[in-house]
């Protein structure tokens, strides 16, 4: 009898064993699935959070083209309208050029205000503020009634200041965009001046 009971532990130790074994390897199927899923969806939230860093960088980027495009539209068209009022050849079609490119200026302002951080925004409000300033300095001089203070001089100081403000943003936003360092070097002209 002791044999049969020894064989019959035998076998409930061996399916007890077998069945244990699959557990084990069921259990570790498991975690490794988990494990995988884990990843997957890891993998999966970095893509996402990629793609949102890519479509932000990209809005930025089109939005500081358009500015950049913009201030620069509206530096060359007050240069013009200075030259003419220096000449005094003003005419109606400048005066218009000069309104539309301060509209377009100041919409494309107000959508960067949105859009760029702080350091940017803050160069942008400085740049606009010397863009309002030497729009309203022409059109007095235009319109003949300046202030004591505002001469053609003092309109063509204003224009080159202009420019300085006009690189030091341009160059804030390639910054931001990782495109230029953050410190220009030393030598370095400014390409858009005229």
């Amino acid at each position: 009898m002791d044999g049969w009971i020894g064989q019959i532990a035998v076998a409930v130790l061996g399916i007890g064993g077998t069945l244990a074994a699959a557990l084990i390897t069921q259990r570790g199927a498991d975690r490794a699935r988990a494990r995988e899923l884990d990843h997957t969806r890891r993998l999966q939230q970095d893509e996402r959070e990629h793609a949102a860093r890519q479509a932000w960088l990209e809005t930025r980027r089109a939005c500081y083209a358009t500015l950049s495009a913009g201030t620069r539209d509206l530096a060359n068209v007050m240069s013009a309208f200075l030259h003419a009022v220096e000449r005094g050849e003003v005419t109606d079609e400048l005066r218009a050029d000069l309104d539309r490119a301060r509209r377009d200026h100041r919409m494309r302002h107000a959508e960067a205000q949105m859009v760029a951080p702080d350091p940017v925004a803050a160069a942008a409000s400085t740049a606009n503020r010397q863009l309002g300033a030497l729009y309203g300095l022409l059109k007095r001089l235009d319109a003949g009634t300046p202030e004591p203070e505002e001469t053609l001089d003092s309109a063509r100081t204003h224009m080159a200041t202009l420019w300085d403000a006009l690189w030091a943003l341009r160059r804030l936003m390639r910054t931001d965009l990782g495109i230029a360092s953050s410190t220009p070097p030393p030598d370095e002209a400014h390409p858009d001046r005229p």
